[in-house]
């Protein structure tokens, strides 16, 4: 019996119980449900590598794999499918919620009530929304975890925290209520909220129902481009990740990901160039209002005056560049666009994190934890004020730089050269893989010329001039942070906290080393996007399992 096709809704069952048992266990037993959520979480990144490298069998049809829960046939019944591009959108999410808790475990997991429960019933909708096949259970995992988002947006309490909470749940519950709208008339139209079925009879829809079509896919698009963070609907946005607590942040980095990942996978397969008169619906909305998000966050992000508020500006220039990347439905842009995605946002998830610490290095009241066993040790101890070094006859140039303010230093050059897209690291090489694409619309080694489009020089421009503002804004606020002389003690730092940032800077530290591999895989997955009779097919001709009866029963008809 081949195993493979049940791990597929394993990262959704997973969470789900790991989320029943602590409600069990009571906040009494807080240590241990820390140790079971990060437990579980890492189980479900295994989970995820795996799935990941079983999409990877190019050729075979695993590369594709079809689960179906209720074991009912297409279209009528609940469908689970992973790619390369929802598995590589599992393995990132695990990535970043295995560092968000580790660093939530040093002290913001006690800040309030039912975090681990919350966390696991995030991680849920996450995945689920990655892996489902169709339209009504996308919305049940979206409200799954925005319902658990809810909490974690409060999670520490507050006036601002709260109050932007508050705008924070009016929007997303607006962006559902047109998710269902949209959905409704999509299906008052098709028939069907499958994902594959919907590919299949979107080109067959009569010309007088059209209209009634495109208007469902506009009104599901806004809910969608709301929760991506594209311009003007993304006011809510910076509010509340600003104002939420870092390993929360941190999670949230992948959140508006979800809406670009369902943009790119719905409009891939219900709007590709064989939809008929309905193909590449949208798309001039999608490039234009990518473009508008990014030139507002870059305006935006030089006035930013705080750490956590650059961040979540570099969110919206992130989901402006991969939006505007999505509408020109080129291969070669899609798949840069994505090793772009993995990139920025790690290091988005690891500026949150260490935005809180340094905030924090900045206010003398942290010096209260002077004698934390699991405090970063000084790399020397300072000599005492007013000592003459000459006298001493020590051959010291410069200050001596403790451990903490050395990591928080580096670690965050290391997020700006990242964000920025500057060489050596792997923003860069997302942001030249961009640049390339829009100036060879036809891809590398293409004999068919084709003009570079007046758009694509538009999106050039931007992603150069925006990159030039995140210079100024992170240089401004290095300056700010690190070189402005102030008496402060240097800041304590537990390991816990450091170890998160370490781990997701590393991996993009890998994606630089090893970005060939992941090149050839989102290029890949842009090519099975652009081709989307692969997927369709998969879905539609799987069926469910026979049970013993049915067995029986051909077992007698066959000689």
């Amino acid at each position: 019996m081949n195993l493979m096709p049940h791990l597929i809704v394993a990262p959704i069952l997973l969470p789900l119980f790991t989320a029943a048992c602590m409600l069990l266990l009571g906040e009494k037993h807080r240590p241990l449900k820390a140790r079971i959520n990060l437990g579980s979480t890492l189980i479900g990144l295994c989970i995820s590598i795996t799935l990941l490298l079983w999409t990877q069998q190019n050729g075979s049809p695993a590369s594709i794999g079809v689960y179906l829960p209720s074991n009912w046939q297409v279209p009528f019944g609940i469908v689970l499918v992973v790619d390369r591009l929802s598995a590589l959108m599992l393995v990132l999410t695990g990535v970043i919620a295995s560092c968000a808790l580790m660093f939530a475990m040093a002290r913001w997991d006690r800040a309030g009530s039912s975090f681990h429960a919350l966390f696991q019933i995030q991680l849920m909708g996450l995945y689920g929304a990655f892996l489902t096949a169709d339209l009504f259970n996308l919305f049940v995992f979206f409200e799954v975890l925005l319902a658990a988002s809810y909490g974690l947006m409060l999670h520490g309490s507050g006036k601002a925290r709260v109050s932007s909470g508050l705008h924070y749940i009016a929007i997303n519950l607006l962006a559902s209520s047109l998710f269902l709208i949209g959905a409704a008339l999509i299906y008052g139209v098709t028939g069907t909220l499958n994902m594959a079925d919907l590919a299949f009879k979107i080109p067959m829809v009569p010309e007088a129902d059209r209209g009634l079509l495109h208007a469902g896919a506009a009104i599901l698009a806004i809910a969608f481009l709301a929760k991506a963070g594209m311009w003007p609907l993304n006011f809510w946005l910076v509010p509340a990740y600003s104002s939420a607590s870092a390993p929360v942040a941190a999670l949230f980095a992948i959140m508006t990901k979800v809406g670009i990942y369902t943009v790119l996978r719905l409009w891939t397969l219900l709007f590709s160039g064989q939809a008929g008169a309905s193909a590449y619906f949208g798309s001039d909305w999608l490039i234009y209002g990518g473009m508008a998000t990014i030139v507002c966050a870059a305006i935006a992000i030089l006035a930013a005056q705080r750490l956590e508020r650059m961040a979540s500006l570099s969110i919206l220039v992130s989901a402006g560049i991969l939006l505007s990347a999505v509408g020109f439905a080129q291969p070669n842009l899609i798949s840069a666009a994505l090793f772009y995605l993995v990139s920025s946002t790690l290091a988005l998830s690891a500026l949150f994190l260490l935005a809180e610490l340094i905030e924090r290095s900045r206010s003398s009241s942290e010096s209260l934890i002077e004698d934390d066993a699991d405090a970063l040790p000084a790399l020397v101890e300072p000599p005492p004020r007013g000592t003459n070094l000459d006298d001493e006859q020590k051959v010291v140039v410069g200050q001596i730089i403790p451990w903490a303010m050395a990591f928080l230093g580096l670690s965050f050059i290391g997020c700006a050269l990242l964000i920025i897209g500057m060489p050596p690291l792997s923003g860069f090489i997302g942001k030249l893989g961009l640049l390339n694409a829009l100036l060879n619309p036809a891809g590398l080694g293409n004999d068919i010329h084709t003009p570079v489009s007046t758009a694509a020089w538009c999106l050039f421009a931007l992603l150069i001039l925006s990159g030039l503002a995140s210079l100024i804004a992170f240089s401004r606020m290095g300056i700010q942070r690190f070189w402005t002389p102030l008496e402060r003690p240097s800041p304590i730092l537990r390991r816990l906290e450091c170890v998160p940032i370490v781990l997701l800077l590393g991996v993009c530290v890998a994606l630089t080393v090893k970005a060939e591999p992941l090149l050839r895989f989102t290029q890949a997955a842009a090519d099975t996007l652009n081709n989307p009779e692969r997927y369709v097919q998969a879905v539609m001709e799987s069926r469910p399992v026979p049970g013993p009866d049915a067995k029986a029963a051909l077992q007698e008809v066959q000689p």
